[in-house]
């Protein structure tokens, strides 16, 4: 397997896991652990815009960040996710290797794009982290992520 397949591979698991989380989010909930936090729907929200940015930076060569406007509600969240979740994967599977290989421009330098690919995973996974910490303090349960969690065991 090369690095482009092994990272759509992660991708697609980490999706999954990441679709979990998002789900857990009670509706309504504007817990913040602190006064400077976001809440667990902004972040969400935040993966949400990145997964799709990335993608179609790597895809057009430049990072744009112009993200929409967060839904209201957390539903409307989840369910951009789950459309974009598929999207996204089928778009990582299909992008050119010179792309894969390539740079991009990133707030006016230029990086290599594969290594950018990873990073933002890497930060999505690290946002998604974030939210399972505020999901008992909402009420909520934590899914399974990694493995067993005291909620599912």
């Amino acid at each position: 397997m090369d690095e482009k397949g092994l990272f759509t591979k992660f991708w697609s698991n980490e999706s999954k896991t990441t679709r979990k989380v998002l789900a857990r989010i009670p509706e309504g909930s504007d817990y913040r652990p602190d006064k400077k936090s976001r809440t667990a729907h902004e972040i969400a929200w935040q993966i949400v815009c990145e997964e799709k940015m990335i993608i179609d930076a790597l895809e057009s060569g430049k990072v744009e960040w112009a993200p929409p406007p967060m839904p209201k509600a957390m539903k409307d969240v989840v369910a951009t996710y789950e459309k974009q979740s598929a999207d996204v994967i089928r778009r990582w599977k299909s992008l050119p290797s010179e792309r894969w290989n390539g740079t991009l421009e990133f707030f006016g330098n230029e990086r290599p794009a594969s290594p950018m690919a990873w990073s933002f995973l890497f930060d999505i996974v690290h946002h998604r982290g974030q939210i399972s910490t505020y999901l008992r303090p909402m009420g909520s349960t934590v899914p399974q992520i990694y493995g067993p969690s005291g909620d599912e065991p």
